[in-house]
């Protein structure tokens, strides 16, 4: 596998809050954004990276030299700024194989690299979102697209639409197969347009794929996403590193603790309708994971703001209907939901205490301690786990380096 990563923007709309410093350099919670991306590289079997730098290239050079990776890597230098489509073709004369996949470096959209498609020239990663106006739209032939949010096979992208509020719909991701034997930028001008010259007259006689995925995908580029990010990537990296272990253990039953592992945490508060629920980076893909493993999902969760009166039943009630909704439709499931609204630390159902655990045994007589394993965030957590005598998986961002 051999990955071009487009380093050369000049991140102009960020540098009222990071200044000096390339965009991909940009610190996300104490680390530099190149730096998450290249630990998830990583996981791949890549032989070979081609930087693509430009502005403030000593950093970037300087930064990839100062450490170990598993894959050779080269830098394609743009001695004057040649576009998007320039670069790309400077640092596709690096590359040693006809199949290349090219990564913005200001984004993070950790798809499945080893099951993008070359079946055309160049294949995009779509993102599937809703309510948006901040990104152009991909039109593609399939109109079924969207209902299947992750496809084996690629669509024919027909049309790419200029930036406007869409309902829902498909991005691109930032993410390029290429497929350089079919492709021939070598009549174009020494600096140009990937977007205009290359992707949009392609898609025209179509010669440009689709691929979707619904992968978790941010872009630093304006500073309200660059600060989400600082929360945001140090959390998808504790979700997938706590996956590794889920995925690996010797269980039949998964019990997970909700805020913190579900979704984002608020200290000193709590989720109380819908429109302050955010989902943790990359949960729902990894629990549609997790459910084709285990023969029960059982989501035990302490939920005071009921019992402090902040919240009712009902308003609980609505927020795990809607959760529900969201973990069907990306091919999960939860088995149960076991929630104690009590506030006293000595109600046999609060967590640390078993009681949930317990009812869950009731209810499914088949579930054992000793198969059972518990995803959560806190010290309780663990406590609860350890009164039951099953396993207990830490998921906190603060907790990985």
């Amino acid at each position: 596998m051999e990955v071009i990563i487009l380093c050369g923007g000049l991140g102009t709309r960020l540098r009222s809050v990071v200044h000096e410093i390339p965009k991909c350099l940009a610190p996300v919670n104490g680390k530099p954004f190149l730096g998450y991306m290249l630990d998830w590289l990583s996981a791949y079997s890549i032989e070979h990276v081609v930087f693509s730098v430009g502005y403030l290239k000593e950093q970037i050079i300087d930064f990839v030299q100062g450490q170990e990776w598993p894959f050779a890597y080269d830098f394609a230098v743009e001695e004057t700024p040649l576009g998007t489509g320039g670069g790309i073709r400077l640092a596709l004369s690096l590359c040693r194989t006809n199949q290349v996949l090219v990564l913005n470096g200001d984004t993070f959209y950790p798809v499945a690299l080893d099951r993008i498609p070359f079946d055309f020239p160049i294949t995009l990663a779509l993102k599937p979102l809703k309510d948006f106006g901040r990104y152009g739209s991909v039109s593609v032939a399939a109109s079924s697209a969207i209902a299947t949010p992750t496809r084996e096979d690629a669509l024919q992208i027909t049309a790419f639409r200029e930036k406007q509020h869409c309902d829902e719909g498909l991005i691109n991701g930032g993410v390029y197969a290429i497929d350089r034997s079919r492709l021939d930028l070598g009549g174009l001008p020494e600096k140009f347009s990937f977007e205009k010259e290359v992707l949009e007259p392609g898609a025209a006689i179509g010669q440009i794929g689709g691929w979707v995925s619904d992968a978790y995908f941010i872009d630093i580029g304006i500073p309200e996403d660059y600060e989400r990010a600082q929360w945001a990537l140090p959390a998808w990296k504790a979700v997938q590193e706590a996956s590794r272990a889920v995925l690996q253990a010797d269980a039949q039953t998964l019990f997970l603790d909700r805020d913190g592992v579900l979704n984002r945490l608020l200290p000193g508060d709590y989720v109380r309708s819908w429109a302050q629920w955010e989902w943790m980076p990359g949960i729902l893909t990894e629990l549609a994971r997790w459910s084709a493993k285990f023969r029960h999902i059982v989501l035990v969760t302490n939920q005071r703001g009921v019992g402090k009166g902040l919240m009712t039943d009902a308003d609980l009630s609505r927020i795990h209907a809607r959760m529900m909704t969201e973990i069907l439709e990306a091919g999960g499931r939860m088995d149960l939901i076991l929630a104690c609204t009590a506030l006293s630390e000595e109600d046999p159902r609060r967590k640390p205490n078993p009681g949930m655990f317990r009812e869950a045994q009731a209810l499914f007589p088949d579930i054992d301690a000793k198969s059972s394993v518990l995803v959560g965030d806190s010290p309780s957590d663990a406590a609860f786990a350890a009164n039951c005598d099953m396993r207990f998986i830490l998921l906190n961002p603060e907790a990985v380096s």
